[in-house]
């Protein structure tokens, strides 16, 4: 069967579910990361660290955001529909529940917790924040989360000339435009690790992006491809970064980011591959189940504001009845998780559902009246996590 009669599929299943695990363990990771003082070597116990590669979910999000815009190109020839309304279509779904998740940041960030050490955001933090340019300058952070939504915002600019060059040339040559002068700049740097300062992540996270745009290829793919063993070569792919990741630690990991990034991209490529070719089943049934299904509903919104939650429940309420370390980290899991979550989808009947169901202002308004709504398809992602230095949460550092 060729690539072009392939069975078409409207929607991939599983996706949604991935979403919200990787958003849960966001919110594991910054329960983790302000419990225990000393990132990345902290205080917690070592069989906690599991929960400290935040970075990594922020990766994976990354990849799954690549595959998930790219299907629909993929299944017309890679192309988008139009540079302009993709990106009016990008900015309909990501940026109103961004600003109101700003809007609530600002305001704990002032007047109940600081969001980092580098005191509370002034009216730089609202112009940079605000036009979605924290990747390219810094201000103080409203929400340490936030890092990743402006190099997501970067790359859905480049998102187009990388259906070009996949359109145009090749698969290859569209992973090697953004890989090539990220290893080259990785190898000239001292001691082949450079440090990764606050900004211009974007360059250095573009080829994950990528990996993830060129994996949706399996959508239209022959059959013969669709049924290889896509799960078994992520795990394979896996292997060599989980081994390194063991013998050298995981401070070490952390401080190596800038080439661990690089390294388990394409195996979170082919675990979303196998997944949206149905692979494993098992897998593939656990991640459409109702609760998944629902949190991935609203994962985004759960990205977007669980951090100020955690903080006030580490910093300002803990305090108040257990003693700091584990005891503030086990405290936050029971008060802070389910609160993050339920506010998360309090916000997200407000603020991103309705926009992810609707594509246009008049198809919002027509919600009001059943009669003539039309919900929309929707089945795009966002973002999703790490650090802060300067402002930011500590994941997104390199040192």
């Amino acid at each position: 069967m060729r690539a072009s009669e392939a069975p078409v599929r409207r929607q991939v299943l599983g996706l949604d579910g991935l979403r919200g695990l990787a958003a849960l363990y966001v919110v594991l990771f910054h329960c983790w990361l302000y419990a225990f003082p000393g990132y990345p070597d902290s205080s917690a116990p070592r069989v906690l660290d599991v929960l400290m590669f935040g970075r990594i979910a922020a990766v994976f999000f990354l990849v799954l955001s690549g595959f998930s815009l790219a299907i629909s190109p993929a299944r017309h020839g890679w192309r988008s529909g139009g540079v302009a309304q993709f990106l009016r279509r990008r900015a309909w779904r990501i940026l109103p529940p961004y600003w109101a998740a700003l809007a609530l940041s600002l305001v704990i960030s002032l007047f109940v917790v600081p969001a980092s050490h580098y005191g509370p955001p002034d009216g730089s933090s609202l112009l940079v924040y605000g036009l979605v340019l924290q990747d390219v300058f810094f201000a103080p952070t409203p929400n340490g989360a936030f890092w990743s939504i402006g190099v997501e915002a970067e790359l859905y600019l480049l998102f187009p000339l990388i259906l070009l060059v996949r359109r145009r040339f090749s698969a290859a040559a569209a992973v090697a435009c953004v890989t090539l002068p990220v290893i080259v700049r990785g190898l000239l740097a001292p001691g082949s690790n450079p440090v990764e300062g606050d900004n211009w992540l974007a360059p250095h996270l573009a080829p994950v992006f990528v990996a993830g745009v060129v994996g949706a290829g399996i959508v239209v793919a022959s059959e013969r491809v669709r049924r290889l063993p896509w799960g078994w070569f992520a795990v394979l792919a896996a292997l060599p970064v989980l081994a390194l990741g063991f013998v050298q630690g995981s401070v070490w990991t952390v401080r190596h980011y800038f080439w661990i990034d690089l390294a388990i991209a394409p195996a979170m490529t082919m675990l979303i591959a196998a997944i949206a070719t149905g692979q494993p089943a098992f897998l593939v049934r656990l991640l459409t189940t109702r609760p998944l299904q629902r949190l991935g509903d609203f994962s985004y919104s759960l990205y977007l504001i669980h951090l100020p939650i955690v903080l006030v429940v580490i910093r300002r309420v803990a305090p108040h009845f257990v003693a700091p370390g584990l005891h503030t980290f086990c405290f936050t899991l029971l008060l802070g998780l389910p609160v993050s979550v339920l506010t998360a989808w309090l916000f997200s009947q407000i603020f991103e559902l309705p926009f992810k169901r609707n594509r246009s202002w008049k198809s919002l308004m027509a919600q009001s009246r059943p009669s003539t709504t039309v919900p929309e398809e929707q089945n795009q992602p966002p973002v999703p996590e790490a650090t802060p230095s300067r402002g930011k949460s500590p994941s997104a550092r390199v040192t």
